[in-house]
């Protein structure tokens, strides 16, 4: 899989979030190791979801995992909080706010 085909993946995934309820701005940007290697971020700014191919330096957390482990805590296979005790998933940053990806990720098999 190239990184190409990975952000695809992973922005099609996200942009089905419901972040209506979300009065807060968030920010996290992703660094995926091995295969597809690359940078991304997702930010939730004024009610609407921004997934973008770029680093973000005024970010509120940072996760550091392969794309394999990203798919899974995204489909809701992995717990990411599993997922960091196992040293799958790396967290850096603001860890309440990182917390919140859960419910962000939760929000999307909702409004399916």
């Amino acid at each position: 899989m190239t990184y190409a085909d990975m952000f695809s993946k992973v922005k099609e995934m996200l942009m089905g979030a419901d972040v209506s309820d979300i009065h807060e701005h968030l920010a996290y940007q992703f660094n995926i190791t091995g295969e597809a290697e690359g940078i991304f971020y997702a930010e939730v700014k004024d009610g609407r979801l921004y997934v973008e191919p770029y680093e973000y330096f005024d970010r509120d957390a940072m996760f550091t995992c392969t794309a394999e482990t990203l798919f899974r805590i995204a489909e809701g296979k992995t717990d990411p909080i599993l997922a960091v005790t196992l040293g799958k998933l790396k967290v850096e940053g603001d860890i309440d706010k990182a917390l919140k990806l859960k419910d962000l990720l939760k929000s999307k098999k909702k409004s399916r």
